[in-house]
């Protein structure tokens, strides 16, 4: 098999599959010439195998519809652009924008999560089941199937899937036994600006690992305007700004008699040694 034909075959297979395939091809000079044909047949036989898991994932992948009413969605053919033609992408949004349910069907969108997962980190497990819920609710799909989550001591994910909602935490224990991260062809690190030390740490690995994984994908949330360090910390890497959504809001001003009323009567309130818990009203 011709080094060129290889890897073009290699390129259309699991991304899990892929580090498997080119040990075996490597080890193909060192075999005697009988068992060199053996060997080259079932290398291609198992490369044709995983060929066809990849095609039948990508006929499974369900009909997607964004949500026209979050900000996020009206650049949706931009940040498909961003995301095809660059490997690290840096979006930043207000709180409300929508980045977090729609980004993930952007990247199915965007032709992502075939050859492997889109891993999806949040910084708490309660935000990881909660955002799976609601995106496996978008998709029309039962939890656990297209969209899945795994925390601590729990997890709700096939392998069929697509996407994965995961703590930070759980995806740098992963490192432990998948170090390169093969299983993934996507990776979204959403709330960047926390800057935990799990967020910085991979933050870290992944700047070093995507030289090594040219496959891979990153994108990148945060919701403050200092996006700036990110997008230099992977090379000047793009940055796409989105809007919040707009939130009516009614003021309403009560009379001053009332405002006086209310304060006559925490008066009390401020001689007293037992704790208050009265809000705070100004006049």
């Amino acid at each position: 098999m011709h080094k060129t034909d290889f890897f073009s075959a290699v390129n259309l297979s699991l991304t899990q599959d892929r580090p498997r395939f080119i040990g075996r091809w490597q080890r193909l000079r060192n075999l005697p010439n009988e068992q060199r044909q053996q060997a080259e047949q079932q290398l291609q036989q198992s490369l044709h195998q995983s060929q066809q898991q990849a095609q039948q994932r990508q006929q499974n992948v369900p009909a997607l519809q964004l949500n026209e009413d979050l900000p996020v969605s009206q650049r949706a053919n931009e940040i498909i652009e961003a995301i095809k033609n660059h490997q690290v992408v840096v979006l930043a949004g207000e709180t409300g924008s929508g980045k977090t349910t729609q980004l993930p069907k952007l990247c199915l969108l965007a032709g992502r999560g075939v050859y492997g997962w889109i891993g999806h980190t949040q910084p708490r497990r309660l935000a990881a089941r909660s955002v799976a819920a609601r995106i496996a609710e978008e998709v029309n799909s039962p939890l656990g199937e297209v969209v899945g989550y795994k925390v601590r001591f729990n997890e709700a994910f096939k392998p069929e899937g697509y996407v994965k909602l995961m703590t930070d935490g759980i995806l740098l224990a992963e490192l432990s036994n998948d170090r390169y991260l093969n299983a993934y062809d996507t990776l979204i690190i959403d709330e960047a600006h926390e800057r935990s030390l799990n967020i910085d740490f991979l933050l870290g690995y992944l700047r070093q690992l995507l030289p090594k994984r040219p496959d891979l994908k990153v994108i990148i949330t945060s919701a403050t305007l200092d996006v700036g360090r990110f997008s230099r910390h992977f090379s000047d890497a793009p940055i796409i700004q989105v809007e919040g959504a707009p939130i009516l809001l009614r003021c309403y001003i009560a009379p001053l008699a009332v405002k006086r009323s209310i304060l006559m009567k925490m008066k009390p309130l401020k001689h007293s040694k037992k704790p208050c818990h009265a809000p705070l009203l100004m006049p």
